[in-house]
């Protein structure tokens, strides 16, 4: 047996440990018991001699064993009947003072002590301190008018006294016991919190990645098909230009391969040494983007600002994948002989992105692509559509705050318009 391992006799001593949880009942009738044995033994010690208490079994009576008994017997349902158990012991002990009136007592005021401690453990502060307060006055009053004399004998001032602190015990056992809770709910609360957002940010991360390589892949392998495709075409009559296309499939792949591993090493720990370096692509190599459509085919042309300005990363990155992502469409879908549009616009406060063709779409498939939704209407993350392509643009742009429109243009063709704000980008990065 492993030391660390509790073994079988772990669980045994737990339980033992925590037998007055599960066993409520017999520790009452415990408590019952003692309490009757305490209040018999207090009944046969006269505190009063000369040379110190002495026993004296004459003063036990037989009411007295009775009234006690009872008593005692109505503790056992303190838990279940708090009130009721606090009115059957104060109405017993009145019983018991008007009974031996003058003659000395069996202090069965004990009983109601523990019965007004078990009701202020079990319920509110404003129940316990005006029960507290009647039972108090109504007992002491009792014993000055029918106890020893003088009224203000120390017997009959001990009873407020011992029901006073019984009430202020069970309202501190009770505060204890609401704290205890509170911390432990707080706790769980805490807990559940935390898997919640734990859940969360995995989600989010899962969908981050599968976008980032959605992106890489889907625009890469699409220029190899094409190239592929020419590259079988005219190997046979053309081999030279055969030759230019698969070295066009070559690039595709290299690329794909770069941006992949440059992906793949964001899941990398960051003190990996081996982890790549390449910093993401942006707006600055946008060229090469374009460069490599217009090796596949796909006319292109670029308007950009003639004085570049400074993005923050996560606006830089979203506006090349949503290039990329419009013009991997227009490959797929736009038809031969379309001809693309990319235009950059800065202002203070956007950064607008459009995305242009004239296509008239391929033979037999509608021009509204797979996974584009109208302008007006916003894509679930959780769509189910034909494609996943616009459905992440739409992701990360939605993320910043941004605004999509798709749809068809009345020329004639397709338009990708995408607005992503500056400034709320600038504030979060600066928070």
């Amino acid at each position: 047996m492993s030391p660390l391992d509790p073994g079988p006799e772990a669980p045994r001593a737990t339980g033992r440990f925590q037998w007055h949880r599960t066993h409520p009942l017999a520790v009452d009738a415990a408590l019952a018991a003692a309490v009757f044995a305490c209040i018999l033994f207090g009944a046969v010690v006269d505190p009063h001699r000369v040379h110190g208490p002495q026993w004296a079994p004459h003063r036990l009576s037989a009411s007295a064993v009775v009234l006690a008994a009872l008593a005692c017997a109505t503790l056992v349902f303190r838990r279940r009947l708090p009130r009721t158990v606090l009115a059957a012991t104060g109405t017993l002990t009145i019983v018991e003072l008007l009974v031996r009136a003058g003659d000395p007592r069996a202090p069965v005021v004990g009983a109601a002590a523990i019965a007004l401690y078990s009701l202020a453990s079990r319920t509110d502060r404003p129940t316990t301190w005006r029960l507290g307060a009647l039972t108090a006055v109504v007992l002491t009053a009792s014993s000055m008018l029918y106890g020893p004399r003088p009224w203000y004998a120390q017997e009959n001032l001990g009873i407020f006294a011992w029901t006073g602190m019984a009430a202020a015990a069970g309202d501190a056992v009770r505060s204890r016991r609401a704290f205890v809770d509170a911390i432990r709910e707080r706790a769980e609360r805490a807990e559940r919190t935390r898997e919640e957002e734990a859940r969360r940010r995995v989600a989010e991360e899962r969908m981050r990645i599968a976008r980032d390589l959605h992106d890489v892949v889907a625009h890469h392998i699409a220029l190899v098909n094409v190239q592929a495709g020419v590259a079988s075409h005219v190997m046979d009559n053309r081999p030279d230009q055969a030759k230019q296309a698969l070295a066009h499939v070559r690039e595709a792949s290299r690329s794909a391969l770069e941006e992949l591993r440059a992906t793949v090493g964001l899941l990398r720990q960051s003190d990996d040494p081996k982890a790549p370096t390449e910093p993401a692509p942006g707006l600055g190599v946008l060229d090469q983007l374009v460069e490599g459509f217009v090796r596949a085919g796909i006319p292109v042309d670029l308007d950009l600002p003639h004085e570049p300005r400074q993005l923050p990363a996560s606006v830089d990155l979203t506006a090349y994948r949503v290039v990329q992502e419009a013009l991997t469409n227009v490959h797929k879908h736009a038809g031969e002989g379309a001809r693309a549009t990319v235009r950059i616009r800065h202002s203070e406060s956007a950064l607008t992105v459009t995305v242009l063709d004239d296509g008239a779409g391929r033979a037999g498939v509608p021009r509204q692509r797979s996974g584009e939704r109208p302008a007006d209407e916003a894509a679930a993350p959780g769509d189910s559509g034909g494609g996943h392509g616009l459905i992440g643009m739409r992701e990360r742009v939605f993320a910043l705050r941004g605004t999509v429109v798709t749809g068809p243009r009345a020329a004639g063709g397709f338009q990708v318009r995408v607005t992503l704000p500056l400034q709320s980008v600038r504030t979060g990065e600066n928070a």
